[in-house]
């Protein structure tokens, strides 16, 4: 009875299975017979004679450990920092005035903040050893999230242990296969991780250009009318950078926020460069240009520049944090922030609010430097007025990559020996979307008095007119 049952159940399972299904399934089978009985030699392999064993040691050559190295490579000509990093160092024995690190508002050397961050280094310790959301979320973690968000008037914010995976973290966890995001063609490496990881299709616009966005939104509304049920599927991004790091100059935000009005986008907006810089209480690009935070979906930054500390935050709606916190991988599967680093960045925080007057000293001192270095004959400026971030470029084009950065690096070497630090701007030019032209990044400090800017501007002058 069971042995009949058994055929009758076998006999139904034939019958309801697709036709394709057995051929299918039949062909894998045979196959599989076919290379278990046809295995190379029979399953026997003829051993080698002596002499061909010989000839195969002889003729073997073993690939290198370590494979040819361009003896140029920028990693094999690290420059020897040998002070504390402030508005001056010390660089290979030089002393320099910096202009090199992005030190905006000078916190870097401020006793008051590495005072309480050694504080918080006796009570905590070091690190906290996981992820928040196992065993690495502390109080200071904690009362820094509601300042932020406080400090940005919205509702809630969320902070990360590295600044770079803050945005490319947040852009993923909205995003997915699928969904369009539009972004400016300038945008940063950290930017365009954040959007491969996403799996998006991805529109780049011509550089703060508003009208050439409109032209692309207007032809994705043409293609939404012969679709239109793909075009209810289908979520739209918009992303942007408050200040770009890679030009200095700052985003038409009043127009982008009318556009994302128009054709219902949503905006994300980092503010890794103008958070604590821009506004008359570095509140970022949203106070500079009036524009109400809660036209903005996502607004992060990196805490590396302004705040003198590691990490990033992101604020916005309490939707907007809790999301994160479920699908923000560099939040979920990183250590947290250490904890006296933590509290450097509400330091920070609290000098923002109780000293608001460094926010104009340093866009006045952006503004001199402009006005300054826009006179150097050899070297092109690029970077809006009261943007804490420039570039010099060479002013008369070479004919290659390799030919401008050489030159480039001749200028910034000979400038640390004549006592200004400056840097070439570094950038992964085999990943980048967009080929970017080498140039020494100007990284503004509120410190800088008329005579520092002078004295940079004539041995730049100087170095410039040799080199180039």
């Amino acid at each position: 009875m069971i042995g009949i049952q058994l055929f009758h159940e076998i006999g139904s399972i034939f019958r309801n299975t697709p036709t394709f299904a057995l051929v299918l399934e039949t062909l894998l089978l045979i196959a599989v017979i076919w290379l278990v009985l046809h295995r190379r030699g029979g399953g026997k392999r003829r051993p080698l004679s002596k002499e061909q064993q010989d000839y195969l040691v002889e003729q073997y050559e073993p690939e290198p450990l370590v494979p040819d190295t361009d003896p140029n490579h920028p990693l094999l000509r690290t420059r020897l920092v040998q002070s504390k990093v402030g508005k001056r160092i010390v660089v290979d024995g030089n002393d320099c005035l910096n202009l090199g690190s992005q030190n905006y508002l000078g916190f870097l050397e401020d006793d008051e903040i590495l005072e309480e961050a050694c504080k918080t280094l006796r009570k905590y310790g070091v690190g906290s050893c996981g992820p928040r959301g196992f065993y690495g979320t502390m109080d200071v973690h904690l009362h820094l999230e509601e300042r932020l968000a406080s400090f940005m008037g919205l509702e809630e914010a969320i902070v990360y242990s590295y600044g770079f995976s803050t945005v490319a973290s947040a852009i993923p966890a909205y995003a997915k296969r699928g969904d369009l995001i539009f972004v400016d063609e300038a945008v940063n490496f950290a930017i365009q991780k954040g959007l491969d990881a996403s799996r998006s299709t991805i529109v780049f616009f011509k550089h703060n250009d508003a009208k050439d966005l409109e032209r692309l939104l207007v032809e994705q509304a043409q293609r939404d009318l012969r679709n239109p049920k793909k075009a209810l599927k289908t979520r739209r991004f918009l992303v942007a950078e408050g200040i770009y790091m890679n030009t200095g100059e700052l985003c038409p935000l009043p127009e982008l926020v009318e556009l994302r009005k128009k054709y219902k986008l949503r905006l994300f907006l980092d503010e890794s460069v103008s958070f604590g810089t821009l506004g008359k209480t570095g509140r970022g690009l949203t106070e500079h240009c009036n524009i109400n935070r809660d036209e903005i979906d996502l607004i992060s930054a990196g805490m590396e520049g302004a705040m003198a500390t590691i990490g990033g935050f992101c604020v916005g709606s309490h939707f907007i944090a809790e999301h994160q916190r479920l699908s923000g991988l560099g939040y979920i599967f990183s250590a947290s922030l250490p904890p006296m680093l933590t509290q450097a960045a509400i330091c920070a925080l609290d000098r923002f609010e109780r000293e608001p007057q460094i926010f104009e000293q340093l866009q006045q001192n952006s503004r001199r430097v402009q006005q300054q270095f826009e006179r150097l004959s050899k070297l092109k400026l690029r970077g809006d007025q009261i943007s804490p971030i420039k570039h010099l470029y060479v002013a008369q084009e070479r004919e290659s990559f390799e030919a401008e950065h050489k030159l480039l690096t001749q200028v910034a070497d000979k400038c640390i020996e004549r006592g200004v630090a400056v840097v070439e701007a570094a950038y992964l030019q085999n990943r980048e979307h967009k080929p970017v032209r080498p140039s020494l990044r100007i990284a503004v400090n509120r410190l800088l008095d008329e005579s520092d800017i002078l004295s940079a501007f004539n041995i730049i002058e100087d170095v410039s007119s040799s080199v180039l």
